[in-house]
């Protein structure tokens, strides 16, 4: 499979050889800050098959779940492009609107639900974690 894409401004570009290993919704608080309030969509790949040019930033912190978190954005629009955790450094989660459209990828889990504010509106068909989920199976070389 292939997927690409483009921050606001196109200054980034991504492209991702291989397929999803998850497709999720994230609840958690910083989700919510860099997603204006809603939670984010990623897309879960094998950090081996994900390929960026242009100029990109990043930003470190500690995540509610004790894991060093890396969020990656475009410095100039301000895109987030992608984030990736220290549990698990093989796997890359990229942000579902920095695809092109027509990519097909939606999400089959909630994670953080304890932290969505109680006027979310939470899709009962998808696969609930109020916290950290189980990693995904490990990428395959």
């Amino acid at each position: 499979m292939e997927y690409s894409g483009r921050c606001a401004c196109g200054a980034v570009e991504i492209r991702i050889l291989g397929k999803p290993l998850a497709v999720r919704q994230c609840w958690c608080r910083h989700c919510q800050q860099i997603a204006a309030g809603g939670p984010t969509h990623n897309a879960v790949f094998r950090a081996a098959d994900i390929g960026i040019e242009g100029p990109t930033a990043s930003h470190d912190y500690v995540a509610d779940s004790g894991n060093i978190l890396t969020r990656t954005h475009c410095p100039a629009c301000g895109t987030p492009i992608l984030g990736g955790s220290s549990a698990r450094p093989d796997m890359r989660a990229v942000r579902l609107g920095v695809l092109d459209e027509a990519h097909g990828l939606r999400p089959t889990i909630a994670i953080w639900t304890s932290e969505a504010p109680p006027w979310a509106l939470l899709d009962p068909a998808l696969e609930q974690y109020p916290q950290q989920p189980p990693a995904p199976p490990a990428p395959q070389s």
